[in-house]
């Protein structure tokens, strides 16, 4: 399974790179906006930091504009990926990509049918958002998967990309259904480290070490 971080603030990134276990990174708007920095800025100082796929997003509605987005954003460096909002227009745009070489992540799935879908018109990821189905009270995962098992009974190579995760359940019922990839947080992905038994270990072995004689 691959890990990748869901941040625009290449310090978060960095710190996400250093513990060893992260294959790629995911933007939007949304955190573009809290970083403050430009698109094109942004994207080129992440792909110095990790040698992944770096999901960039398209903001344009209609499909026309957004193959242009597209292929302006797949410029910019060899390992981004081109974010497209699920509808009738981003499949187009997607196939459209998809026949230009340009890999495409169909971002705002919500049902396994919209992600089949995806899959048909050629998509490299699809991302369903397990925690905003969560929150409207359904349960998110129950879609990744049913997403699973489609894409494996009909052999498609689109990957399933598990996105909104809000915490380290989550994580493992995505790795349990047999996800291509989660997007996590750096908190979340700083929880998956962590457990009390592991600190609570750590601190007897320190108090235990301090009554080993030294000479």
């Amino acid at each position: 399974m691959k890990f990748f971080v869901d941040s625009a603030d290449t310090r978060e990134i960095q710190i996400a790179v250093e513990m060893g276990c992260i294959d790629g990174v995911t933007t939007n708007p949304s955190l573009l906006a809290k970083v403050g920095r430009p698109l094109e800025a942004t994207i080129r100082e992440i792909a110095a930091l990790i040698d992944g796929p770096i999901s960039a997003e398209c903001i344009s509605t209609q499909a026309e504009a957004m193959v242009k987005e597209g292929v302006a954003l797949s410029a910019l460096h060899p390992n981004v990926v081109v974010k497209i909002p699920m509808g009738v227009e981003g499949l187009k745009a997607t196939r459209a990509l998809a026949g230009k070489g340009i890999a495409t992540n169909v971002t705002l799935v919500f049902s396994p049918l919209q992600a089949l879908l995806c899959a048909k018109a050629g998509a490299s990821f699809v991302s369903p958002f397990v925690g905003r189905l969560d929150d409207i009270g359904q349960e998110g995962m129950e879609m990744v998967r049913q997403t699973v098992a489609i894409f494996d009974n009909y052999g498609f190579a689109t990957e399933v990309l598990v996105a909104s995760v809000r915490n380290p359940i989550h994580v493992l019922h995505a790795a349990l259904a047999g996800a291509h990839v989660a997007t996590l947080p750096l908190a979340v992905l700083k929880q998956l480290s962590e457990h009390p038994l592991t600190t609570l270990g750590i601190e007897r072995f320190l108090a235990d070490w301090e009554k080993v004689p030294k000479a």
